[in-house]
């Protein structure tokens, strides 16, 4: 590749040729297979399996037209579900489209954050600490690089990078050997990390021809295990389907025994147990957390892990970074202290009096022009305006050497030189602890400083100290103590908190979460901004006591404040930890390499979408696309929300279950006609599924939703108190319609009884739906709560049941009878009636929930 390609990059013209003929960056899917995968699944399921006997068995023994309606209604049943997996694929693929990785490229001379799958070979790269690498390339450019490789090698050791040839790497390249475990070598590897410096990466394969590739590594989420609601609804699965086929056999050995035909008795069979197949139960676990990830994307929260959400309303302890999450992020320098005297400066400072200038000058120096940090930009731009006419500017003068921050040093130093013959002018900037440390200042003064720090911490803002030495080199010294530094002054940045901060701080504390604030600030400057975030006025732990306590002490420390300063990154990790060792459930934020054990140690790590590394986005369970605090607490709000209709959703289909098994099974014990046959199962679950699936899915939160202590992490889905008044619900239905189908049989014929009792059922079911809408409010009340999908349901089920029972032809296929509008209508009424028969449940269930004993 030619020079200019370097300094220009690819043109977008060539770069498409590119994609269009390599494909894209990305390794093959593990994909489900698409719609015959899901096609695949759904007639594999029991359901339909069942179904499917059923129709076989009309059409051998019995009425062609009856085994045909019954296939149709299987295959109905079968798109629906298509429609629900579908829905939740579609939302999946986009969530999986919006958390894609990004690469920042040089096309046409211009740099370009773009999505990873569209990086080709030849494209020059950009690669910043955090970053995880796009593709195979060699490296250009690497100034104090060093790579996470250990996703190719299981080694912990980074590896550093240089842009020197090594012939190991160079065989690793061709498909020769692994990756080199040596140092210094000059190629990168997809899916590695950098974890320290930056470079400029000469991309030369890509996707499958990418080393990983080749190995058939997934750089996707690892395969999860199930989580505890998945293994609780399971073993609700495997005891109902037991049972189902237990009690099945019976009934059609019972029946068979009484005389009934076997046509009857297999059909009597098969519809008991279906009606105690509970499919609901997994179609609620596949819908809801999908849906539930596409609504929290729109409300800027992208799930990486699904399983995050059902631990994400029990949320007790939020740990928030300062900075850019409960702050704008928007630093503008606010005050100078230079020889003990204060100025105040704003956006529209234009010109500053001369003992202001070598503060800034120097301020300027060790502030990189091209930075992306906040501070390092208000600097800027308030020295290229105030010192614009001065001759304390060096766009001539060339940086020499550079001493980076570390967790010993919370300073950054950079030395530069004027002319190749002339000693190097060193300015440093960084916490006034460390500044004073490298400027070797006596007690007194030290106290001095601190005293002015403290007051101007005092006043929200972020204090920065500069210092300034001359040095004699090269040869540079190998850290920055080495310099003779002396104090110029002190740099004070205001950073206005996020509109909303205060209210969104205050309903966590309505909902029993305690928000905590860890930032690497001043104590003084950390308990100011917490004071008017809502966080209360404790007294800051800081991260020297970190580093000192116990884990019992820090437990106890830590209860008694909501603000960590001075932390270091690596520190949030033990926060991490002594919360949960004290019970808590913590969901944590994160942005930088360091914070990546912490958030992956956390119930819950969010990690920051706009300015956050892609390290930390790969710990985290959840992505902030915006950053912002607010998105965290509704994150939660949604996570309760999701939870909460999955309950009701799970309530309802233990209480539409029970009249369905009674009714399929009691008639035949009582000596009764048959009442339900395969068909009228497939009807109700026409009905049951879509209303689980999409009805309580859209449900409107409850107006209590953040008024209440987060739930035990270990409190099932269904308690004893939940399953308890889903199955009272069951039984208050199933008596009603055992006692309108009892009057129905000794008053009409065997099919007029039928028909006349399955409205009663289908009514009482309408009921359900509306009785377990809403926890707070009445079944009456609830119908007055927006859902517009749980009343299409509902008038499409009234509307299909109509037909079955008025139109001649559709009623004989169902097994039913001419009856009267009248009596059509008393049915329905008794059904509808159960409600208020709900109602009562209902406030029998508040009582108990109050006394702690409903679940």
């Amino acid at each position: 590749m030619e020079s200019t390609e370097y300094e220009e990059g690819l043109s977008p013209d060539e770069a498409g040729q590119r994609l269009a003929t390599e494909g894209p960056n990305a390794l093959p899917a593990s994909a489900r297979g698409g719609a015959w995968a899901l096609v695949r699944e759904a007639v594999t399921q029991p359901m339909f399996l069942l179904l499917t006997g059923g129709a076989l068995l009309y059409l051998l023994l019995g009425d062609a037209r009856e085994g045909a309606l019954l296939a149709t209604m299987v295959l109905l049943t079968v798109a629906i579900d298509l429609y629900q997996e579908g829905k939740s694929e579609r939302a999946l693929e986009a969530l999986r489209e919006l958390s894609s990785p990004k690469a920042t490229v040089l096309r046409n001379g211009q740099w370009e954050l773009i999505d990873s799958r569209e990086v080709v070979r030849g494209d020059l790269c950009l690669l910043r600490e955090g970053d995880r690498v796009p593709a195979d390339g060699v490296l250009v450019r690497a100034e104090g690089m060093a790579v996470d490789e250990s996703l190719l090698t299981g080694e912990s050791e980074t590896v550093a990078k240089s842009t020197q040839p090594c012939t190991a790497v160079q065989a690793l390249l061709q498909g020769a050997v692994g990756p080199a475990g040596g140092q210094d070598t000059p190629y990168a590897f997809s899916g590695t990390t950098v974890v320290q410096g930056h470079g400029l990466l000469r991309v030369t394969a890509i996707g499958p021809a990418s080393h990983i590739g080749r190995i058939g590594a997934a750089l996707s989420d690892v395969g999860r295990g199930r989580s505890p609601l998945e293994r609780q609804v399971g073993r609700l699965i495997t005891v109902f389907a037991t049972a189902g086929a237990a009690v099945s056999v019976f009934l059609v050995a019972y029946y068979r025994g009484t005389g009934g035909s076997w046509l009857d008795s297999l059909l009597a069979g098969i519809a008991l147990a279906l009606s105690l197949l509970p499919e609901e139960f997994a179609l609620v676990l596949a819908v809801f957390p999908a849906l539930g990830a596409w609504r929290l994307a729109r409300v800027n929260v992208l799930t990486r892990r699904l399983s995050a959400i059902e631990t994400l309303g029990t949320t007790s302890v939020l740990c928030v970074d300062k900075t850019g999450t409960l702050t704008e992020n928007r630093m503008s320098v606010a005050a100078l202290l230079a020889d003990g005297e204060m100025l105040r400066v704003n956006e529209a400072t234009d010109a500053l009096p001369e003992p202001y200038h070598r503060l800034l000058e120097f301020a300027l120096l060790a502030s990189p022009a091209d930075s992306a940090e906040p501070m390092d930009k208000a600097v800027q731009r308030l020295g290229q305006r105030a010192l614009r006419a001065t001759e304390h500017l060096h766009p001539e003068w060339t940086q020499a050497a550079e001493f980076g921050m570390t967790a010993g040093m919370r300073a950054v130093s950079h030395a530069w030189v004027g002319d190749p013959e002339g000693s190097a002018a060193v300015g440093a900037k960084g916490a006034p602890e460390a500044i004073i440390d490298l400027c070797h200042l006596p007690a007194d003064e030290r106290d001095r400083v601190l005293a002015q720090v403290d007051a101007l911490a005092a006043e929200g803002l972020r204090v920065l100290a500069v210092a300034t030495a001359a040095y004699d080199g090269p040869p540079w010294p190998s850290e920055a103590h080495a310099f003779d530094f002396s104090l110029l002054g002190l740099v004070g940045f205001a950073d206005p908190l996020r509109p909303g901060i205060a209210a969104a701080t205050a309903e966590c504390q309505r909902a029993g979460i305690r928000v905590v604030m860890i930032t690497g600030d001043y104590p003084a400057t950390a308990r100011h901004i917490a004071r008017d975030a809502g966080l209360g006025d404790s007294e800051p732990v800081t991260g020297d006591e970190l580093a000192a306590l116990a884990p019992a002490a820090l437990a106890e420390r830590l209860r008694t404040t909501n603000v960590c300063a001075r932390v270091a990154p690596e520190q949030k990790l033990a926060i991490v930890q002594s919360l949960r060792a004290s019970g808590e459930v913590v969901t944590m934020t994160g942005d930088g390499v360091n914070d990546a054990p912490a958030l992956r140690a956390a119930h819950v790590g969010v990690a920051m979408g706009q300015r956050g590394t892609d390290v930390a986005r790969q710990a985290a369970s959840l992505v902030l696309l915006d950053d912002q605090f607010s998105s965290i607490v509704a994150g939660v709000r949604l996570g309760r929300h999701i939870f909460a209709n999955m309950r009701k959703a799970m309530i309802y289909i233990v209480s539409v279950h029970v009249p369905t098994a009674g009714m399929a099974l009691l008639p035949v014990l009582l000596g009764w006609p048959i009442f339900l046959y395969p068909v009228h199962i497939v009807f109700l679950e026409l009905l049951i599924a879509p209303t689980c699936a999409l009805a309580f899915e859209n449900e409107p939160p409850e107006r209590d939703l953040m008024r209440e202590k987060p739930r035990r992490p270990d409190a099932p889905l269904l308690g004893p108190g939940a399953l308890a008044y889903g199955f009272a619900q069951g039984v208050v239905v199933l008596l009603t319609v055992l006692l309108a189908y009892g009057w129905a049989v000794r008053h009409l014929e065997p099919s007029q009884a039928r028909a006349f009792g399955f409205c009663a059922l289908v009514l009482a079911d309408v009921g359900l739906i509306f009785s377990n809408r809403s926890r707070s409010r009445t079944s009456i009340g609830a119908m007055f709560t927006p859902n517009p999908i749980a009343w299409a349901v509902c008038v499409a089920a009234c509307a299909i049941l109509a037909l079955a029972v008025l139109v001649p032809f559709l009623a004989e296929l169902f097994y039913f009878g001419p009856v009267p509008l009248a009596a059509l209508g008393t049915a329905c009424a008794i059904g509808a009636s159960s409600v208020l028969w709900f109602d009562l449940l209902k406030l029998a269930r508040r009582g108990a929930r109050r006394l702690g004993l409903a679940g």
